[in-house]
């Protein structure tokens, strides 16, 4: 590393799995820029330290990822209004010095159904799960102005304490089968559950799945072919994983980072051939 290489890294735990390295450095390295992009693995009591060292003139910023995204918005200086509806930054940013929040989950939540011509204010979508990855995404389809979101949570109360939190068009709803008449009506199906990273478990019942409309996508936040996400492929519906939204989430941070717009389509390129490659 020169004296003049600077830094910029993700901070949660654990963090070894994650393929951000791979797509960050592949964006910094295209656009010439003398930054090298680190696996920050910290723990809850070392967060206040790990975030505080930010301000160093060495470091550019930082991603923030689980557990810390809750946390990390509590020692920011400011934070964006998004990240403040979402109650989370996975964003560092420096400004003058001082930290600042953004939730670029939202935004990159969004990127791929953008690209693909969704209309998602003309749409009902069901959100499976309540928490912390939930409540951006339910965040995000409302500032896309979806008119009718369903928040479906094994444990009802939780999903009835996000709606209180966030307002809005929001409805809850259990898994079983008081879904089905959400789910029969939906133009997309979202898992925002941490059931797909292990096991075979599905989010809800394959007898609700199959009652979505044959167009309907089921897109899954988990970066990795999911047991919901077979069994939807096998009933016929189109599917996407969290693969594009990883990459557009990090190609956000770049472009508030550097300033510069972001080489996407290299950064999407490395992070599936890392991924195809685990």
């Amino acid at each position: 590393m020169s004296r003049t290489t600077r830094l910029a890294g993700l901070i949660g735990f654990p963090v070894e799995h994650s393929l951000s390295p791979v797509f960050q450095q592949a964006a910094f390295d295209a656009l010439c820029l003398d930054v090298r992009y680190e696996l920050w693995s910290t723990s809850e009591d070392e967060l206040p330290e790990r975030v505080a060292s930010l301000r160093d003139d060495r470091f550019i910023g930082a991603n923030v990822t689980v557990p810390h995204k809750e946390r990390a918005f509590t020692l920011m200086e400011s934070v964006s209004d998004v990240a403040r509806r979402a109650g989370a930054v996975n964003t560092i940013v420096k400004r003058d010095g001082a930290l600042h929040g953004e939730n670029t989950d939202v935004p990159g939540f969004l990127a791929p159904l953008q690209q693909r011509g969704f209309d998602l204010s003309r749409m009902n979508v069901v959100v499976l799960g309540a928490g912390g990855a939930a409540r951006g995404v339910v965040v995000a389809l409302q500032t896309a102005g979806c008119p009718h979101i369903v928040v479906a949570n094994r444990t009802i109360e939780r999903a009835e304490r996000l709606a209180a939190a966030l307002g809005g068009p929001l409805q809850t709803s259990g898994l079983g089968d008081t879904l089905i008449s959400h789910i029969e009506t939906a133009g997309l199906l979202v898992n925002a559950t941490a059931l797909g990273w292990q096991g075979d478990r599905l989010p809800l019942p394959e007898t609700v799945l199959q009652t979505l409309p044959p167009t309907s996508l089921v897109y899954d936040l988990t970066y990795r072919e999911t047991p919901l996400l077979r069994a939807a492929t096998q009933l016929g519906y189109p599917t996407l994983d969290g693969l594009e939204m990883l990459v557009a989430q990090g190609a956000e941070s770049f472009r508030l980072w550097t300033g510069q717009e972001p080489p996407y389509d290299i950064m999407l390129d490395a992070a599936r051939t890392a991924a195809k490659a685990r």
